[in-house]
């Protein structure tokens, strides 16, 4: 524990993305940011990077493994308390019908962005894969998730972030307008009932919080507020199969190299386990109800350290040769999500 002595410089890089994070959360809820609906994690990553691209010489380097810390240890920890934001019950109220759209979008999303982004743009594998996550699961918390699988540099997750932050913001407006002018008043195909437009956002709107303000059209409380959020709930819910999957992937690729002396390492993310058992223990409902609220709220303080963390090893010339690939990237399961995320919808809620 002398690492955590009162003058050690672990203790003091944590304690720094504690504050970071406790600015982002104050931030989060001043007027003209929580009407854009930016959450603290956002918020915290910006933070991170402005200070890393320009008072970072002022940074003790003793500190340095205090924030590598709360990037990873801290991280991994609060994927596993996100369970608790989930029940399995609250995910069958929606049946068949929003558990296979969160499943063809999430499968869908995650394999065209990793084409689009090593096949057809260049990018590296760590940086299409991150960014293909976060499109496709939950955002920035998909993103950190899957960033120890890969075993990604930090810069990398970023710029899949900043990818999350930019098209999910752009749904987060795009979709009412959607359905003012074409679903809710259509005829025929283009029409979407409340119940179907609830579904379409929790299963292609990045952010938890962009799915709320997305689907907030009729109030809070309404069929298609409540299938919004728990499709949402059930996409975060199917990161631990995904993160599993890409762990058997990555050591089956390994396993095919042909450089002298590979070793084959079996990555298996057990915190994404972990998560899965937190929510299956969190579906019991045990715990009080004001209980699990108070951890939710740890929880997203403990996301916001991680995400400004990742922002503080951040620094903009890591990014040279990147380009415009990442937005491309990002674009191209933008629009899937828009247009492939409406005839999914449309296909398997008029079918089952």
């Amino acid at each position: 524990m002398a690492l955590f002595s009162p003058g050690s410089g672990m203790l003091r890089g944590v304690l720094f993305s504690a504050f970071l994070a406790f600015l982002a959360t104050g931030l989060s809820v001043w007027g003209p940011l929580r009407t854009l609906g930016f959450s603290p994690l956002v918020i915290g990553i910006l933070l991170g990077i402005l200070f890393a691209n320009t008072l970072h010489h002022r940074l003790p380097a003793s500190w340095e493994e205090g924030i590598r810390f709360s990037s990873k240890k801290i991280l991994r920890f609060s994927i596993v308390l996100y369970g608790f934001r989930i029940t399995f019950q609250e995910i069958a109220q929606v049946g068949p019908e929003g558990f296979l759209v969160s499943l063809i979008m999430l499968t869908s999303t995650f394999l065209l962005g990793s084409w689009l982004g090593m096949r057809r743009f260049g990018l590296d594998r760590d940086t299409a894969m991150l960014t293909a996550s976060g499109a496709s699961v939950c955002g920035a918390a998909a993103v950190l998730a899957t960033e120890p699988v890969l075993g990604a540099k930090e810069h990398k997750a970023v710029v899949a972030v900043t990818m999350v932050v930019l098209f999910g913001t752009v749904s987060m407006f795009l979709y009412p307008l959607l359905y003012g002018a074409l679903f809710r008043d259509a005829s025929g195909f283009l029409h979407l009932s409340p119940a179907q437009y609830g579904i379409y956002v929790g299963g292609t709107v990045h952010e938890v919080a962009q799915v709320v303000a997305a689907s907030g059209i009729q109030g809070p409380g309404t069929p298609m507020a409540d299938n919004a959020v728990i499709v949402k709930m059930t996409r975060v819910l199917l990161i631990a199969p995904m993160l599993i999957l890409l762990g058997l992937w990555l050591s089956r690729q390994a396993a095919k190299s042909d450089a002298p002396g590979a070793r084959v390492t079996l990555v298996i993310p057990w915190f994404a386990l972990y998560f899965l058992g937190a929510a299956a223990f969190n579906s019991l409902q045990i715990l009080p109800g004001s209980l699990v609220d108070r951890i939710n709220a740890a929880d997203t303080f403990l996301l916001t350290m991680a995400m400004s963390a990742l922002g503080l090893g951040t620094r903009f010339s890591r990014f040279k040769g990147l380009g415009l690939a990442p937005f491309y990237t990002a674009l191209g399961m933008f629009l899937w999500l828009v247009i492939g995320g409406f005839l999914v919808v449309k296909a398997v809620t008029e079918l089952l």
